[in-house]
């Protein structure tokens, strides 16, 4: 099983074993370099199978990169491409050792599966005491990787392992509940899907079921072949786990890393189209952890593909190079925030330096709602009214007028409404949009789904209890420790966090706010990706229809919004000067 050989200019170790206190063996892939020395190494710990190659687990992901995004694809064989984790090819010659650990009960690793789980936390800070100790290892190490990857090392740099030396989390969610399973109160069904379709298929003892390494001939899931009763009871059962957990608490707390506990240096880098996931923790961590040296470097497109470009690429090494390796590469001289400033029509975007997050300069501005117009605009409405909506239909749309100059909204948003329901309780689905001056949308990448609106935002009305200490005007925090059900036909104050955005709308341009109760759909063709469930209609495999969390009888109902409150319904945009 355990190998080694010598091939592509690299040293390589074929499910090198590193044993757990508990006896458990994890096994790993090292790529390294051939000439004697020592050097830091990158991991990259989860349950997608080291041994799958990148074109076959995830085939139209890879073509889509290959056809958008060919850098990627350059300076490589792409002979090692592995979903998510650092091309080997592309860093070993620079002097780093590459690791790829397959998790408990994974792939080629044996165990029970719990993702996310504290029992994963200590593996990982387990290996990486392990592999610093390695007679080729400097002593210093890294963690690498997109997504569930990157999650983790929130985690993971919160228990300050001794030989942690910085970590790059790229496009990484950082709470279990807020930024993954229940957007404002709201189960998304997305971590049941991706369990069936990027978890169970690869879990350890799929063995002959499963793939085949197109590289060793190994069995991805193997060696092992269990029967199908053996791997359930292998396997935490996270679907019903998140249904019975409707609340934060102690639950979600285990899943998740103490942020102000983090002192390593890091890089956090995500994707303004990254709303259903991990847009909300590479803010959030860069902001609460407790890092002298941290950076936040936000960045449009696929959720896949920039980490492998020629940007991502040199933006890393840059990273690891100064602190994994000592070099004078100028990095103390790297903005503390950079920022990639969509514009519509464009698919590479303008990057701009900063200082803070968010921007000092932010001009904080309220639109209210105007019923009578449908319109947004800084001047209050004077006349009390109210306007109902179908839940299960697209809502009420309030538009601005056609902007007389560019305008760039830049920052997290926020929408105050006082809202009733038919019934006892309430789902919000907020959208910020923009309009060119025919009418039509415009979309971005987002993240997985090709044509995902401006911004969007969630709560279920039962959830709108506030903490007072951590939420600001522009970013409201709730508890979801308690349900505070809503008596029918009277209006409650809900304060809505919209994810934070980048988009300049030019001139002509017109945005918009929807109010809905349901997630949104793009009219037109759906998009679709070959290790999603279903197909994508603006929100990615992000949606919230779980009926067992939506009963119809609860929220297949009539919503009014009232403008004669004491707060009138407005939206606060982060507006930015021009310099």
């Amino acid at each position: 099983m355990h190998k080694t050989e010598t091939r592509d200019g690299m040293i390589i170790e074929w499910d090198a074993p590193f044993t757990m206190p508990d006896g458990i063996v994890i096994r790993a892939d090292i790529f390294r370099p051939i000439e004697d020395g020592q050097y830091p190494a990158l991991i990259s710990y989860g349950p997608y199978g080291k041994g799958l190659a990148f074109q076959e687990g995830y085939k139209t992901a890879w073509e889509i990169m290959a056809q958008d995004y060919s850098d990627a694809l350059e300076g490589t064989s792409n002979k090692y491409a592995n979903w998510e984790t650092a091309d080997p090819e592309k860093w070993v010659p620079d002097g780093y050792a590459i690791i790829r650990f397959d998790s408990r009960g994974a792939g080629r690793s044996q165990g029970f599966l719990s993702v996310h789980s504290p029992q994963e936390t200590d593996d990982i800070c387990e290996c990486i005491e392990q592999v610093a100790r390695l007679p080729w290892c400097n002593g210093k190490v890294g963690m690498s990787g997109i997504s569930y990857y990157a999650a983790n090392q929130w985690r993971v740099a919160a228990r300050q392992p001794a030989s942690l030396a910085a970590i790059c989390v790229w496009e990484g969610f950082a709470d279990n509940y807020r930024d993954a399973t229940h957007h404002g109160g709201i189960l998304s069904v997305f971590r049941k899907n991706w369990q069936e379709m990027q978890v169970k298929t690869v879990q350890h003892g799929v063995g002959d079921r499963g793939p085949r390494s197109p590289v060793t001939g190994e069995l991805v899931c193997g060696p092992e072949t269990l029967a199908e009763d053996e791997l359930e009871r292998n396997r935490a059962d996270m679907p019903n786990d998140l249904l019975r957990n409707n609340l934060d608490g102690d639950y979600y707390k285990n899943l998740s890393g103490d942020l102000s506990k983090i002192t390593v240096p890091l890089l956090s880098a995500g994707n303004w189209g990254g709303q259903g996931l991990h847009l909300r923790g590479n803010i959030e961590g860069f902001l609460q952890a407790a890092s002298e040296q941290k950076w936040l470097e936000m960045h449009g497109g696929a959720h896949w593909a920039e980490f492998y470009t020629d940007y991502g690429v040199a933006l890393q090494k840059r990273f690891f190079g100064y602190f994994l390796k000592g070099e004078q590469n100028g990095w103390e001289n790297q903005p503390k925030v950079q920022l990639q400033i969509r514009r519509p029509g464009e698919v590479r975007f303008a990057g701009r330096g900063e200082h803070e997050w968010p921007l000092a300069r932010t001009q904080w501005t309220r639109y209210y709602l105007h019923p009578d117009t449908m319109s947004l605009a800084t001047e209050a409405p004077t006349q009390a009214s109210n306007m109902s909506y179908e839940t299960m239909g697209n809502g009420l749309t309030f538009f601005s007028e056609p902007l007389t100059e560019d305008m760039e909204i830049t920052g997290p948003s926020a929408v105050r409404l006082n809202l009733s329901s038919q019934t006892a309780d309430a789902d919000v689905f907020l959208v910020l949009q923009v309009f060119d001056p025919q009418g039509k949308e415009v979309h971005f990448y987002g993240a997985l789904d090709p044509n995902t609106p401006v911004g969007q935002g969630w709560l279920r009305a039962s959830h709108r209890k506030l903490d007072a200490e951590k939420s600001t005007p522009y970013r409201p925090y709730h508890n979801h420790d308690e349900q505070w059900m809503l008596t029918p036909g009277e209006p409650v104050s809900l304060d809505v966090e919209i994810l934070p955005t980048s988009v300049v709308v030019p001139k002509g341009y017109r945005f918009a706010l929807n109010i809905r109760g349901r997630d949104y759909e793009k009219p037109g063709a759906p998009a679709v990706l070959s290790n999603m469930k279903r197909p994508m209609t603006g929100c990615g495999p992000f949606i919230h229809d779980d009926p067992d969390d939506r009963p119809p009888a609860l929220f297949d109902t009539r919503n009014t919004v009232h403008f004669d409150g004491a707060e009138l319904p407005y939206i606060l945009l982060p507006v930015i000067p021009k310099a």
